[in-house]
């Protein structure tokens, strides 16, 4: 498939450049806002589009397998088809998408609209990381960039349920879905107005799209997080949950060998030898599979065991927002004066800690005693990990491959989310069932949240000791060549 050529993009000076990187944060915003706003109002939604249970949770997984499925291939599609041109694309269509969410009378629709937002998403996402990798060269300007992006990341997730919470309360749950509408349509128009057009950035010689390589790894990825999401209801060893992740082990197989055999592969073995791109990328795994679990769970805590309605759910994650931010801001500094390596352990190690601290909550517990603390040290190490990991994942990649390096981070923090979230679910809901045999239902669903809470630091600890070793730098080796041996002197006489 022969892909078209736009002309070459102008660098904007400095003062725009700002604008610019302001209107790319707020379609990533937009993504997470997305991920997240549906989650306080999931009773509302259910009473009015007549979801049974297994529906009520594909309101959320429909969004989640489609844009972690689908992320590989939008950000290759940036590349090839100019990163503006994608982010526009998928613009509109998560704004239509979002529409006919808001919009929907039957499950069917629902849902369906669920699965082609994420879709949006997954260009939107990879599009606008590569448009801000190519704005800001690697440096202190790039590192001050990936703050603002990792605070409004952070912020999205953490507004979403705020903003859920009063929306639904206030309007209904139907406005959840107008609201991220309007916002992906003003972003559209900035875009439009104020990012610079963009050349593919892959040459004339790389310009056909990888169909088999992004078919096979979109199935892959598709029966991964089908499977994985099952898993959370069904339980590990039901038939559909295990046939799906066999399929999902085959077709990840079968995507290696046919990546090392295509010249234009969509994931080029060559991407993982640059710079600190494996490193950043399993690492990020590890942090997503904490990051969405602490979304899931706390909301559930605050609801379901201390009685917070919609507004005060969303309100109690202010704290972690605010911290988020803050965290984002003095990453860069941070990174700076304390070196990649030290920045990232030291992220990790207060994530831990605070997600230990949450391990105490109690069933009489309130929000100022058992979790306004520890949100703010988790926003505070979340943010920071997060800022530098997504710089590790893309240190040394070529501008060339800026749109799939954005794509294959958000695949791994999305990948890793999905893994963490159905393992997490299935361990909380093992220990409530077991201590709702002798324990009251708010002890017993407590009891659950604790063990969540206890592996996820447990985890992020384990992380953390991985990370000095994984992120130095190594020194390049230098041959040594022995000196020619010196002439002999010949007599004449």
């Amino acid at each position: 498939m022969n892909l078209p050529r736009t002309q070459p993009a102008r660098t904007p000076p400095a003062p725009r450049r700002s604008a610019v990187l302001a209107v790319l944060a707020a379609a990533q915003f937009t993504v997470m806002l997305a991920t997240s706003i549906v989650n306080v109002a999931l009773p509302q939604i259910r009473a009015g589009v007549g979801l049974s249970d297994g529906g009520t949770t594909w309101v959320v997984n429909a969004y989640t397998l489609a844009f972690g499925a689908l992320l590989l291939a939008g950000g290759r599609a940036a590349d090839l088809l100019g990163r503006r041109r994608v982010l526009t694309v998928g613009l509109a269509l998560f704004a239509v998408a979002s529409l006919a969410a808001g919009a929907a009378a039957s499950p069917q629709v629902l849902i369906a609209a669920r699965a082609v937002q994420g879709l949006g998403a997954a260009a939107i996402a990879p599009a606008a990381l590569a448009l801000v990798m190519g704005l800001f060269p690697s440096g202190a300007g790039r590192g001050r960039a990936l703050g603002v992006w990792g605070a409004v990341s952070g912020a999205g997730g953490a507004g979403g349920v705020l903003l859920g919470g009063v929306l639904t309360q206030a309007w209904g749950w139907e406005w959840i879905f107008h609201c991220v509408a309007l916002g992906a349509l003003m972003v559209l128009a900035a875009v439009r107005v104020l990012v610079p057009g963009t050349a593919p950035a892959l040459g004339r010689g790389s310009g056909r799209f990888d169909l088999l390589g992004a078919v096979t790894v979109t199935l892959a990825l598709t029966c991964l997080v089908w499977g994985l999401t099952e898993a959370r209801g069904a339980g590990w060893t039901g038939g559909r949950v295990l046939g799906a992740l066999a399929a999902a082990a085959t077709l990840l197989a079968a995507f290696a060998v046919i990546e090392l055999r295509r010249p234009n592969a969509l994931m080029p073995p060559r991407l993982f030898g640059m710079g600190r791109v494996a490193a950043g990328n399993l690492l990020m795994a590890l942090l997503g599979s904490v990051w969405i679990a602490l979304f899931f769970f706390l909301p559930l805590y605050q609801q379901q065991v201390l009685g917070h309605g919609p507004l005060a759910t969303g309100a109690g994650q202010l704290p972690l927002a605010a911290a988020n931010m803050l965290g984002s801001a003095l990453a860069p500094r941070l990174s700076r004066r304390l070196g990649a390596t030290t920045t990232v352990t030291a992220a990790l190690l207060t994530e831990a800690a605070g997600l230990l601290w949450l391990s105490r909550i109690s069933a009489d517990g309130s929000y100022v005693t058992d979790i306004l603390g520890p949100s703010v040290v988790v926003g505070l190490g979340l943010s920071i990990a997060f800022v530098q990991l997504t710089e590790l994942a893309v240190d040394g990649v070529p501008a060339q491959d800026a749109g799939l390096a954005g794509g294959l981070v958000n695949t791994t923090r999305q990948v890793g989310g999905a893994i963490g979230l159905a393992a997490l679910a299935t361990l909380a809901g093992s220990v409530t069932a077991h201590a709702g045999v002798h324990e009251p239902h708010g002890e017993a669903l407590t009891a659950g949240y604790r063990a969540a809470f206890t592996v996820s630091a447990a985890l992020l600890a384990a992380t953390a000791l991985l990370a000095p070793p994984l992120t130095r730098r190594r020194r390049a080796r230098t041959a040594v060549v022995p000196a020619p041996p010196a002439p002999r002197k010949t007599r004449t006489g």
